[in-house]
């Protein structure tokens, strides 16, 4: 399918919620020869993110093309952006016609604000879970990489977003090509310290 993805930008935004995501979906791009990625922020400005990267995205609100896909990262940032009317009221928008509503960690804060996340199952960080369980109409499972409920797919923190992009390539394309893009960004993690000495 030549989806095209919006990765949602603002400032402290947690910069591998949306770099590891856009690398999965431009691998996935590359190996099918279809489909395209593009970032999106309220205004044609620098975003500078949670750890100091600064990000020009490729459109503003008013510019942004049609989704099929949206991805909401997280970060400190989406406690300010649920707040901001501008920002939701795109998201509720371009949402509403996307096949695919996504997230990673706190971004599905996000998505709860703009209607999306009510009465469904989500996941976000681990440490943002009591939080969000504060929340109307909302069931936040605490443990899973991601969670599917309809076309919204929320994952947990950071590096899960990963993991929730190579299921949805496979979605999008099929469990193959997610397997190509897995092994043409060479992730199969072994992370160190993880086990008792």
């Amino acid at each position: 399918m030549a989806a095209t993805t919006g990765i949602l930008l603002f400032d402290d935004a947690e910069e591998l919620d949306f770099v590891g995501p856009f690398e999965v979906l431009t691998a996935a791009a590359s190996v099918t020869g279809e489909g395209r990625t593009v970032t999106i922020a309220e205004r044609e400005a620098p975003v500078r993110c949670a750890k100091g990267l600064r990000v020009l995205a490729d459109h503003s609100f008013a510019s942004a093309p049609a989704l099929d896909v949206v991805l909401v990262p997280g970060g400190i940032g989406t406690r300010r952006e649920v707040t901001n009317p501008v920002l939701i009221d795109w998201l509720r928008k371009a949402g509403a016609q996307a096949t695919w509503i996504t997230s990673v960690c706190t971004g599905s804060l996000l998505l709860h604000e703009a209607g999306f996340a009510r009465g469904k199952r989500v996941t976000t960080h681990w440490a943002f879970v009591p939080e969000f369980r504060k929340r109307p109409e909302v069931t936040v499972l605490d443990g899973p990489r991601y969670v599917r409920d309809g076309k919204l797919v929320t994952s947990a923190g950071v590096s899960a977003g990963i993991d929730m992009a190579l299921w949805l390539v496979g979605q999008l394309h099929n469990p193959e090509i997610a397997r190509k893009v897995q092994r043409y960004i060479q992730y199969d993690p072994s992370p160190p310290y993880t086990a008792e000495v």
